[in-house]
């Protein structure tokens, strides 16, 4: 595949407390993971993380997040933690580093297949972007899947259905997609 647009998200219940993350693709394809316990942050991290390590092979990667904390943290925070021993820029104690040299080791694989590196778009949560919509639907539900002390990673490559990226995900409590509405 030479491009492919996805959004990733993260989510919490109480932060810290149960989480979860996902992406969704630009044609439906998913994943998402819950954790019994943790961060908005670490969600946000492993959303980005599994988007890369689950696209590899794709040329022109584009990753769409509403998370500028990921985003700064996978172009220019992560390099810097690493290079001052794993240290802020204050001195303070980098937090997720297992997450960030997991990021690290990607962006090099990456590298080292010839791919070029991920693209980054900045979208606003929650403002109606499609995509994001449903990387948070999936990453909400996750984070309910933790909060029942199921973790695990659930994906439409693993047999779940792809989600229908041409409507708005449902809200919260809804069971089905929204339609779209005809253009007056």
């Amino acid at each position: 595949m030479d491009a492919y647009t996805l959004a990733t998200d993260g989510a919490c219940q109480r932060n810290p407390g149960p989480a979860g993350w996902a992406w969704v693709g630009e044609d439906g394809h998913w994943a998402a993971g819950s954790l019994a316990q943790g961060t908005n942050n670490i969600g946000e991290l492993l959303g980005l993380l599994h988007a890369i390590r689950d696209h590899m092979h794709v040329k022109q990667l584009t990753v769409q997040a509403d998370s500028m904390y990921a985003i700064d943290t996978y172009r220019s925070w992560m390099d810097g933690h690493a290079r001052r021993g794993w240290k802020t820029s204050t001195g303070a104690p980098t937090k997720n580093i297992d997450i960030l040299k997991e990021l690290i080791a990607a962006r090099d694989a990456r590298r080292a297949a010839g791919q070029p590196d991920v693209i980054l778009e900045h979208v606003r949560g929650h403002s109606g972007h499609r995509l994001n919509g449903w990387a948070d639907e999936r990453a909400v539900r996750a984070a309910q899947h933790g909060a029942e002390g199921r973790e695990g990673v659930w994906s439409s490559h693993g047999g779940h259905p792809r989600v229908d990226a041409t409507v708005d995900a449902p809200k919260s409590g809804e069971d089905k997609p929204r339609k779209r509405r005809p253009k007056s």
